[in-house]
């Protein structure tokens, strides 16, 4: 926990600056601990009422979802918003679940009122075709650290986001 401390301190200090939401992923304590905007919850993770208990009304609490099962059990909770996917191969994990594709992100889009944020091999050459079939917003990892100039990376996706999203 000292070290998980250390490291998201200084980045929930430059997210304040920089006036941008502030979510530590599994960990209700971390986020406490930092005074995190929210938390992301795994379906190995913390249920959503426990969390709301430690993490109080007014922080957002996310949950990743991997089928419509999933989607209609995490809705009916309540979270603040769902991840889901894979959409694609992720780049950054080995073992996923399965993919779900764009047809499957438009599938559960009709389950749920909540914002989903789409998650999972997003590149900047797909992320157009994630947001038209109905995802609020991405996850992204490799797409961005892997990249050769990150900062260029994200301005072109924040340049196909609408403007609420971004």
């Amino acid at each position: 926990m000292k070290d998980a401390f250390a490291e998201a301190l200084p980045l929930r200090k430059l997210a304040a600056e920089l006036d941008v939401l502030f979510i530590v992923n599994d960990r209700c304590d971390l986020a406490q601990a930092v005074d995190a905007d929210g938390v992301h919850l795994g379906q190995g993770d913390l249920p959503l009422e426990l969390a709301r208990k430690v993490m109080g009304p007014d922080k957002l609490i996310g949950i990743s979802t991997h089928n419509p099962d999933q989607v209609r059990e995490a809705s009916a909770g309540k979270p603040d918003y769902l991840g889901y996917g894979p959409i694609f191969k992720p780049g950054s994990k080995q073992d996923h679940d399965p993919v779900v594709g764009i047809e499957g992100l438009r599938a559960i889009r009709a389950l749920t009122l909540l914002p989903v944020f789409a998650i999972g091999g997003i590149t900047v050459e797909n992320v157009g075709a994630v947001m038209q079939a109905g995802a609020n917003g991405v996850a992204v990892i490799s797409a961005i650290l892997k990249a050769p100039d990150i900062t260029q990376a994200v301005s072109e996706f924040l340049a196909q986001m609408p403007a609420a999203t971004s």
